[in-house]
């Protein structure tokens, strides 16, 4: 006799991308489990205020948003389990993902585990998240409106972020570990003609200070090692983005910076299986389309069960 699954989707990953899937797939009447490592809420748990999210005209705040989103999955009958999934075996049609807690067997995947901004590793910067130190000039550039901030790193994120951060702010000083930026030379040409645009060069930040929120930073000359601080409200870090990946390598296709190769529906390479969200190749990171991509990996793998 056939094994059977214990459900039709398990959702690796409880962030925005997740969330959104779970409620569109528990409404198609597919029993569905969302399988969280940490806390409901993904990336929107570090953001202080989400003003440019459609339908609230007033901020909301990043924790009290993902609240909304479980308590809503949770009414339609979505399934919670907190594990880390460490293995996926998805050949055949029935999918089983292993965990530290337990296995879990579905007749559909879809992979929302997002991402990690690396980190400086300083002191200060999990203190002052969400208040001064930020991962997203999108999300949260307009707290700093005519306030004098900080872009650390050198390549197109940095510069792409720091040259919106001057649309609001007073000032920019970008904190580089080298002598040159790495950015494309067309952002590099931006960056260098804006005259809210600063460079501190071969240097490194070595503590973030603050009293409740950012106020000054601890900054390393990285060639005479001598140590200066400077007053900042804002510390945008932007030194890479990484996918947590760890549970699928070998099991579906990646690109080459480790993000899942999916088509528009969402698709992965294995089939009955799909990814959405900032884990997805050229997602843009915005809470928006992680929604976005959540409902068309949802209504994808409703099709993908009802076709087969």
């Amino acid at each position: 006799m056939a094994e059977e699954a214990t459900y039709d989707v398990v959702i690796i990953g409880g962030g925005a991308a997740g969330l959104a899937a779970s409620i569109y797939s528990v409404r198609a009447m597919l029993k569905t489990l969302v399988i969280e490592r940490t806390a409901l809420g993904g990336q929107i748990l570090y953001t202080g205020e989400i003003e440019n999210y459609p339908g609230f005209p007033e901020p909301i705040g990043g924790p009290e948003l993902a609240m909304l989103y479980a308590k809503q999955a949770t009414r339609f009958g979505v399934e919670f389990q907190y594990d880390t999934i460490t293995h996926l075996e998805l050949e055949g049609p029935i999918k089983k993902l292993i965990g530290e807690e337990g296995e879990y067997t579905a007749k559909t995947v879809i992979i929302t585990s997002g991402g990690e901004h690396n980190k400086l590793e300083v002191p200060g910067e999990e203190e002052f998240s969400g208040r001064g130190v930020s991962y997203c000039a999108t999300c949260d550039g307009n707290f700093f409106r005519d306030q004098d901030v900080t872009v650390v790193g050198g390549g197109d994120a940095a510069m792409d972020e720091g040259l919106y951060l001057t649309r609001m702010t007073n000032s920019v000083t970008v904190v580089h570990r080298r002598e040159e930026l790495r950015a494309s030379k067309i952002l590099q040409e931006r960056a260098f003609g804006n005259p809210k645009m600063s460079f501190v060069w071969n240097s490194a930040i070595k503590e973030i200070k603050g009293n409740g929120d950012v106020g000054s930073i601890v900054v390393e000359n990285l060639k005479t090692g001598e140590l200066s601080e400077r007053e900042t409200t804002g510390v945008f870090v932007y030194i890479g983005f990484h996918p947590i990946n760890d549970f699928m390598i070998g099991a579906i296709d990646l690109d080459p910076a480790g993000h899942v190769v999916t088509d528009i529906q969402m698709q992965t390479s294995v089939p009955g299986v799909f990814a959405a969200g900032d884990v997805r190749t050229y997602s843009e990171r915005q809470l928006a389309n992680a929604v976005g991509d959540g409902v068309a990996a949802a209504l994808a793998a409703y099709r993908y069960i009802s076709e087969g």
